[in-house]
Parts: C-alpha cells; structure tokens; sequence
C-alpha cells in the first residue's frame, strides 16, 4: 500500500491547507487574477499566488547561488507544512532510504529571463544568476540537499502530467524496496515563456478558462506547488492505482478518439482493483481548450457514464502545467479528509453552456455533497506530446 502521510501545498487559492479548502469547497472563489507580469502591456487571467502568499515565501539568500530560485522557494513552502512527518520519517527509516521524485516544467527559468534581460541592457550576467537554476532536476537536488537525504532524487518533465508520473515512480520505488518514504509532488512557477509560448499556440483565454462550455477557448496558465509524503507507514488515504501511457499522436493535440487517455484511466482502475461505478468523483483535466475537453468528456462518459461526479478545478488555481497534477491531487487529498464527512466536492466553474458536441456529465455545482464520507477519487492529466496520467486515491480503512 502506497500511504499519503502528509500533504502541503501552495497556489492561487491560498498558502495553506485550510485557506485552499475554504476557497474551493466553500466560498466557490476563484484564484485566477488579471495580471501583465508575465504579458508586458497585456492583461491575462493567471492563477498566481496572491501578495499575502507571495510575501510568506521562504527566503533563499542563505543557499548556494545554483539552487536559489523562486520555483525552489514554492517548494519550500510546501515543504515547510509537511516538513515534522517528513523529519519523523527520516528518524524511523534513516536517510539513505527517502527518496524525492518531482515535477516541474519550468524549473528556474523565470530567472533566466532576468539574467538575459539584464544582459542586454548591462553587457553582463547579473550576480544573483546561475545557469542550474533552469535545470529541472534543480527542485529535487535542492529539496534532497534541504532535508540532506540520500534516496533516489529526481525530476519528471513531461508538460501537464509530469507531477502525475512523481506519484507513479515514488509508489514503484517503495514496491522495489528502494525506498521507504519518498517525497512526491509537483512545483511550477509563472514565467513569461509559458504565458508567450501558449499565447503563440493561441490556446490562453482572455478570460477565467470555461471548461466543456460551448464557450471555452483556452486554457489560464497557472503556478504552485504540492508536496505529499508516501510511505509504507499506514494513513486514512493512499494511492491505489495509476496509469500511464502515451499516444503518439500530436505535438500539442491529444489523440481525438482518446485511446491513450483511456487506457491510462483503465489501468488505475485495474491496479486499484475496483470497477468504475465505485468512483464518487472525478477531478478532469478540464483545460478549456476545444480539442482536450472534447476528448476527455468522451472518454470519461464512455467508461463511468453520466452519473459519476465531475469537475474541473482549472478555473480556480490555473493550469500550473509540471504541478498541476500534484495540486488537484492535493485539492482530491482534502476532499478525503475526515473533516469532510458529508463529502462536499469541488465545484465546477463554468458558464452554463453546455457544448452540444459533447456528452452530457454530471458537473459538480456549488454547495454539492454526496451526504457521506469520499471514498475513491480519480485524478486525470493528459499533457502535450500525447502523454497520459491519471491518479486513484482511496480510503484506506486500516487506520484508526
């Protein structure tokens, strides 16, 4: 069993467990916010951190230059809310044996993008730059140095799903006997190559994205991060099932049929061992882009039908690209919570409009509830290059 001890995060919707559970399932608040920050002249919606999040960040200047960074900083921050369960799992198996696996899209590039503006203005690099910083593998190295653990430490970078994969490979590692406890969990933070990059693909809304509307038209980059400890030692939560795969079909657009995103839901089903009409809900990939929402409202009503629960929780946090995955598995993550125990759900922002071309799903409203305790959730994420995951998190049962 695959056991989620412990989980932090950061994004658009606050700095804390409590303040991204009151925004989601209580006050139906998006994070989402116009900013030209990343978008010289030109105001966008983004899922960024707010100014209260932004001025708690940790501070960096104590570390080497090559890991300072600010996507290392939303690290941090998510590390700081797990970091007790994290020191005790250290204690009990010993530091050879927590292992950090992460992803991350954009790494320190943000940074980057500094260094080479003031390159151009001053004729120099400026003092504060390093290019490891860019380097993807810079979250891991640098949260492996912070908690000086041994384990295996790396980064998946495989576009939207790659904190999806974070997940897979921490659970393959302690089924191998290479780890006992590994960090898993995704970090992205907002950079103007992104925002330009989707821009040029003309896949970013001008306004707060409208998942499966007959209206959508884009996607609204977003950033944070999501940290969880697994471990073999027993908790009220675990991952039961993952599935991966690949299409093969498109740079940037999924395989229309589907058939890649499919499977991947299909064998997190089957390595979880429960059949489809168990799922109480399902946190979509729900972009807002034509060609994705088209693809997995088809697979998701093929394989549970119309009645399993449904949201997309993009239009509250962005779409944080390498960590989304692991934010919605944290927003799965405190759904589950005990606290919740009439088993309210994230809603699904929208305008209403259904897309004919589409089958109808049971999207969430505000205020929702399944009257009892969440038992299965599952967590889709289907990224650019045809690269499919999805994630299923259930009650655990053996924990008092």
């Amino acid at each position: 069993m695959f056991y989620l001890n412990e989980c932090g995060i950061v994004c658009a919707l606050g700095n804390s467990r409590a303040a991204v559970r009151d925004r989601l399932l209580h006050r139906n608040q998006s994070g989402v916010q116009m900013t030209d920050a990343w978008s010289a002249g030109r105001l966008l919606p983004l899922g960024r951190l707010d100014d209260q999040s932004e001025s708690q960040l940790p501070a960096m200047q104590q570390w080497p230059i090559q890991h300072n960074s600010r996507n290392n900083q939303l690290a941090l921050a998510a590390l700081a809310q797990i970091r007790p369960a994290v020191n005790a799992a250290i204690d009990q198996f010993g530091r050879d044996r927590i292992g950090v696996i992460i992803g991350t899209s954009t790494s320190g590039i943000a940074g980057t993008e500094r260094a080479i503006h003031h390159f151009l203005h001053q004729g120099v690099l400026p003092a504060g730059f390093h290019y490891a910083q860019q380097e993807m593998g810079s979250p891991a190295l640098m949260l492996a140095t912070e908690l000086q653990i041994s384990g295996p430490a790396y980064v998946h970078s495989s576009a939207c799903c790659s904190s999806a994969k974070s997940f897979a490979s921490a659970a393959r590692l302690i089924k191998m006997g290479l780890c006992d406890a590994v960090i898993c969990g995704g970090v992205d933070s907002l950079c103007a190559f992104t925002v330009a990059g989707f821009t040029a693909l003309e896949s970013v809304s001008a306004q707060v994205c409208n998942p499966l509307s007959v209206h959508r038209n884009g996607i609204n980059i977003g950033e944070g991060a999501a940290l969880f400890l697994m471990s073999k030692n027993s908790s009220p939560i675990a991952l039961f099932g993952w599935g991966e795969s690949s299409d093969g079909h498109h740079m940037s657009a999924p395989d229309p049929e589907g058939k890649g995103a499919r499977r991947a839901i299909t064998e997190a089903l089957q390595r979880a061992q429960i059949a489809p009409q168990q799922v109480d809900y399902i946190n979509m990939h729900g972009t807002a882009t034509v060609q994705n929402d088209a693809m997995e409202s088809r697979v998701l009503h093929d394989l549970f039908g119309p009645e399993v629960a449904v949201s997309s929780t993009k239009p509250f946090t962005g779409h944080a690209l390498g960590a989304a995955s692991a934010i919605e598995a944290a927003l799965c993550w405190l759904v589950m919570q005990e606290e919740n125990d009439q088993g309210k759900l994230p809603p699904h922002r929208w305008d209403g409009c259904h897309d004919p071309a589409l089958p109808v799903l049971n999207l969430v409203e505000h205020g929702l509830q399944l009257n009892r305790p969440v038992q299965w959730v599952l967590s889709t994420s289907f990224a650019f290059g045809g690269s499919n995951a999805a994630l299923l998190f259930g009650k655990t049962h053996d924990h008092h």
